[in-house]
């Protein structure tokens, strides 16, 4: 049963003083004042040439230099994926569109990369790095993955994105890679392209230092958005996402140190700002968390959570700090969504909200519930604690607070503090929650 109501300890120090100084060590990389406009190397916005060499070769021919920018002018160039390498920015001047292929067979060789939290070789990201330095990818242009109905997105299993009987699906493909991570197959035996059905990210930064999202437009993914896997440094800012295809996640910093994500406007098929830190077997070999990351001054519109921890977070998440958000809309589930349980186990800490303005969810304000998905079937409990939510309105929810622990590993420390609630359909949910404070919060059901 819940824990009463009760003072709980007050943190040690501000979180929001640490919030800034994660802002005060994110800063942007810095190039050269080098340009190498796409177009000298032979490529034509016209719609119809392949741009794909020409991109390719003003991105080495940047790095080679010793680093600056490649500039994509107006116009709609079509390529395959793109490879950044160290201190190249790659910038999209407004009115540019890099329009990409749906030939599944241009995104090969296969790369490292992850699938659901899982370390694997598969089809490349649109855009892609690895191991690199100083990266970026700039400006008012748009990045168009032109996934639907009938590229890609079927791949997903799921009719209403095109899926139809007989067409492989993902779900064909998952459970051998989760068993070869379960057994501890090396990774490089883990080929998962030229056939099966894992669908590409499309940016994807791997094991990077320094790296700038800004500005962009990014549309028709075919799967999650931005995904830096075991980067460091990592801004991105003023951003606009709007692709709701399958498991379209917006922004997915995985086992990720030190990261800003501010003032981004995200329309996403999935969670729109996933924090994650790899699955069960694989995450814990990996053993490397998600920590210091500051969200700041965002639009989450659409569709489960504004805000999501997990669900593949066994390398746990620590040191999230979330204000001045805009959340809501008529199809968005969820406000912050901590998704764990005793098979992903994982620990969620030191978990900071406030000064947020939710408009209108389906579902909880806030849902923490051990018991989803496979519940308490694992050996590996969750540790939740040290969360806090202080100055938020919410206009419409259907609860407040969903949060369901284990007798064994209850969920400890949820702090709702100078909150306002407005119409809420259900009460709140409240298990095995050791120190659950409500402190000056008006409103919600009941008329409480």
């Amino acid at each position: 049963m819940a824990a009463p109501d009760r003072p709980a300890p007050e943190p040690a120090t501000d979180p929001w003083s640490e919030a800034d100084a994660v802002l005060a060590r994110v800063v942007p990389p810095r190039f050269p004042d080098r340009t190498f406009p796409v177009t000298r190397f032979g490529a034509r916005g016209d719609g119809l040439t392949d741009c794909t060499l020409a991109l390719r070769r003003a991105v080495v021919a940047c790095h080679t230099a010793g680093g600056g920018r490649v500039t994509v002018p107006p116009g709609v160039f079509l390529t395959a994926p793109v490879r950044l390498l160290s201190h190249v920015e790659l910038h999209l001047e407004e009115g540019a569109t890099l329009r990409f292929s749906q030939d599944p067979a241009r995104y090969l060789p296969p790369v490292l990369t992850r699938f659901q939290g899982v370390e694997c070789y598969g089809y490349s990201p649109l855009v892609y790095a690895i191991d690199e330095r100083d990266i970026a990818v700039t400006g008012r242009g748009v990045l168009d993955g032109q996934a639907d109905e009938e590229h890609w997105w079927p791949w997903s299993g799921q009719a209403e994105f095109g899926w139809l009987p007989g067409i492989r699906h993902q779900e064909e493909d998952w459970p051998q890679l989760w068993r070869q991570a379960e057994d501890g197959d090396p990774v490089e035996r883990r080929v998962y392209a030229d056939g099966r059905r894992f669908r590409p990210n499309f940016i994807e930064f791997q094991r990077c230092r320094g790296v700038l999202v800004e500005g962009v437009t990014i549309i028709r993914s075919p799967m999650w958005e931005i995904h830096p896997v075991l980067c460091s440094n990592v801004l991105v800012q003023d951003v606009t996402i709007d692709s709701i295809g399958p498991n379209n996640d917006g922004i997915d910093p995985e086992s990720c140190r030190d990261v800003v994500i501010r003032r981004c406007d995200i329309t996403a098929g999935d969670d729109c700002i996933a924090i994650k830190s790899g699955r069960e077997a694989d995450g814990r070999r990996v053993a490397t968390p998600s920590e210091n990351i500051v969200i700041e001054d965002c639009a989450l519109r659409h569709r489960y959570g504004a805000v999501t921890l997990g669900s593949d977070m066994t390398g746990g998440i620590r040191n999230v700090y979330v204000r001045r958000c805009r959340i809501g809309g008529p199809g968005l589930y969820f406000g912050l969504y901590i998704k764990t349980n005793s098979v992903r186990g994982g620990f969620a800490e030191n978990i900071h909200l406030a000064d947020l303005t939710v408009t209108n969810l389906t579902k909880e304000f806030i849902t923490c519930d051990f018991h989803r998905g496979e519940g308490d079937t694992g050996a590996f409990p969750p540790r939740v604690g040290s969360i806090s939510v202080s100055r938020a309105t919410v206009d419409r929810a259907r609860r407040a607070v969903l949060a369901r622990g284990y007798e064994h590993a209850p969920i400890r420390e949820l702090r709702l503090e100078d909150c306002r609630f407005g119409r809420l359909t259900d009460a709140d949910v409240v298990e095995c929650v050791d120190g659950f404070v409500r402190e000056k919060v008006t409103g919600g059901f009941g008329g409480r």
